[in-house]
């Protein structure tokens, strides 16, 4: 193979379909080729003149400088300002431009210009910022929960212990048996505050996730889910999950929480899988049902859930992947990066 060929084929594929618009001007400034981005970003055609930018076009130059700051120094790494259009409108755009050729007799140069739209770099921007203080407002709300949950477990869940034992021991020197029956009454609703607290705590930040990590605590939601929903089978899978980053494990047991609510109040699953394992650096899971499926598309209302799922998930910089199908159950896959390089 002629190897010049093939270089040139690749470079002539390369300045066709790149994203970035590629111009060669002269001094003068007249376009003698572009390539097909530079012309739908800009508009403009060749043998026509590229525009001075907004900086250029007010700035103060010297006798006998040219007033394309470009040209002027032959080569710019990076140059930000605003270029107007063949539509009229201004463009903020990233600019660059290198020597290409320069005629010794003539003193002819010719550039290279490469332009950037910074459109799609702010945007860029705002995803990461809206991903940042989503990811802020969860780490915010669940420090919230796991702060209830502690004010629940030792203030109104001890104090209601204290009046148990308190009420044990009048119990123990009452001897009027209608009355002892009026007490058992009392104790039979305090036990049932005392386990709705206990309830209550458990869903706002179960303890043995801080204690003992997400292995243990998605075992203990799958039992109490499945106390609640006896007919509903729930296969775990976990293949030696250590302990994760704190977020990590918070979010993905919301996640499981959230897909474990979905199953039994609408699924009308019998089998449920959840297999978790880590993989080069990346934590994997996977939910899976045999339930009625549904039209990802067509979400009513309920699929608030699985829009906060997908949240969860994408503040994390993880992947989220939902399939379903009518009468075919639903699929979820969801992949985290752990930046640490190693479970803790």
């Amino acid at each position: 193979m002629n190897r010049a060929f093939d270089n040139n084929k690749y470079s002539h594929q390369i300045f066709q379909h790149i994203h970035d618009g590629i111009i060669v001007m002269n001094d003068e400034r007249s376009i003698l080729l572009m390539n097909p981005a530079a012309e739908n970003l800009t508009g403009w055609k060749e043998n026509e003149k590229v525009p001075y930018c907004t900086f250029c076009e007010h700035r103060n130059t010297e006798d006998g400088e040219n007033k394309c700051y470009l040209i002027e120094n032959d080569e710019v790494p990076y140059f930000l300002s605003e270029m107007p259009t063949y539509h009229g409108k201004q463009i903020k755009v990233e600019m660059s431009t290198a020597l290409m050729f320069a005629e010794e007799e003539t003193g002819k140069k010719e550039y290279l210009l490469v332009l950037r739209d910074q459109k799609v770099k702010e945007k860029e921007e705002e995803a990461r910022i809206a991903r940042l203080i989503l990811r802020q407002v969860i780490e915010a709300q669940e420090n919230e929960h796991k702060r209830l949950a502690q004010e629940l477990h030792d203030g109104i869940g001890q104090s209601l212990y204290t009046i148990s034992l308190a009420l044990q021991s009048i119990e123990s020197r009452v001897k009027d048996n209608q009355l002892l029956d009026y007490m058992n009454d009392v104790r039979s609703e305090l036990d049932h505050a005392m386990n709705d607290i206990k309830s209550y705590s458990q869903r706002l930040r179960p303890q043995s996730l801080d204690r003992l990590g997400l292995e243990a605590s998605v075992q203990s939601l799958a039992s109490s889910f499945h106390v609640v929903q006896p007919s509903l089978k729930i296969n775990l899978e976990i293949d030696q999950v250590k302990r994760l980053p704190s977020l990590v494990e918070i979010n993905v047991y919301r996640v499981i929480q959230e897909a474990l609510h979905n199953a039994t109040k609408y699924s009308q699953a019998t089998s449920l899988w959840i297999r978790m394992k880590v993989v080069d650096e990346y934590f994997q899971l996977s939910m899976e049902d045999d339930g009625v499926g549904f039209n990802p598309d067509n979400l009513p209302n309920e699929g608030l859930g699985l829009r906060h799922m997908k949240e969860r998930i994408e503040q994390l910089d993880g992947k989220f992947l939902l399939r379903s199908q009518i009468d075919s159950g639903t699929r979820i896959y969801v992949e985290i990066p752990l930046k640490d390089g190693v479970q803790h």
